[in-house]
């Protein structure tokens, strides 16, 4: 894999995790572009350097892919809490999961499933969210 290459899939990763936590941003999130444009940095490096070095253990590549699963729900976890009865962070915490498995897929070269992935995701984290604003909206009138 030449050296372009490898440039091409950490900028990739970035740019994609970055366009979910500028969603995360605009909504005023507390993890926003920085973090989740690191976190797929990070997946992707970790991905790639196991794909890489799978010469010298052929199950590194899927243990690694393991690990990052189990490290960003830790770091997930610190996103979620509860503040007045109401689970605050949930979505973020997903979407954080999301693009780690987006920084992963770049790194071992699977670009299309990377991109397809971001889009539903920022769909999901965009669209959706109106619709709930809707639905609660809605709700309130009913209970009027």
């Amino acid at each position: 894999m030449s050296l372009l290459e490898i440039i091409y899939r950490f900028f990739l990763a970035s740019i994609l995790g970055g366009i979910i936590g500028a969603e995360r941003s605009f909504f005023k999130k507390q993890a926003g572009l920085r973090t989740f444009s690191l976190v797929a940095l990070a997946a992707c490096l970790f991905s790639y350097l196991g794909y890489k070095y799978s010469f010298l253990d052929p199950a590194s590549t899927s243990r690694i892919i393991a690990n990052l699963v189990v490290g960003i729900g830790f770091l997930g976890a610190g996103l979620i809490f509860l503040k007045e009865e109401k689970i605050l962070g949930l979505t973020t915490a997903a979407a954080l999961w999301v693009t780690a498995a987006i920084g992963g897929a770049v790194g071992l070269g699977f670009y299309f499933e990377a991109f397809l992935t971001t889009v539903i995701t920022v769909m999901i984290l965009t669209l959706w969210h109106y619709i709930e604003e809707f639905i609660k909206k809605d709700k309130k009138n009913e209970d009027i």
